[in-house]
């Protein structure tokens, strides 16, 4: 078998990592997100059980908060109302940057009807979609430039003060 050679091969003493600074905050937001409590019809009972001791979404770094300020994770979960509309905006706009939302269950997705498409989601399905989100989080660039291009809208750019 070849040797690995490398700049910094055997440079340093043993257990001594070395990463990148995306890396490394990345995956420490990934690993701390803090939900709001907030649920709004049947999909709150399953967003509870996820918290119980039976799904313990402790272990995955979420620690549930009452307060927007201290929230970096919003779960929808169920029927959004017209009155219900601008409580939540209030909320998702009191909530540090950066943030994040996930939406559980018809209702909250389209509307409804909350008889189809097997709601209310098992705590199984929630932990599926914090799972993706923290994969999501961990390719984030944190200190790298952004472009100035919207993605996949072609000749489309940004505003100047949103490059910054």
């Amino acid at each position: 078998m070849p040797e690995i050679t490398g700049v910094i091969q055997n440079r340093f003493d043993e257990n001594v990592v070395t990463t990148t600074v995306d890396s490394l905050v990345n995956w420490a937001r990934k690993s701390s997100l803090w939900p709001m409590t907030f649920g709004l019809a049947c999909c709150a009972i399953e967003m509870m059980a996820t918290g119980g001791t039976r799904y313990d979404w402790n272990r995955f770094g979420l620690i549930p908060r009452g307060t927007p300020r201290q929230s970096d994770l919003m779960i929808v979960a169920g029927t959004v109302t017209l009155k219900m509309a601008t409580r939540v905006k209030r909320l998702y706009e009191q909530m540090p940057e950066p943030k994040y939302v996930i939406s559980m269950g018809s209702c909250a997705n389209n509307g409804g009807p909350y008889w189809r498409s097997g709601c209310p989601p098992r705590p199984e399905a929630l932990l599926y979609g914090i799972m993706k989100l923290q994969e999501k989080i961990q390719e984030d660039r944190v200190f790298r430039r952004k472009g100035e291009t919207l993605g996949s809208l072609a000749g489309a750019s940004m505003a100047p003060e949103a490059v910054k």
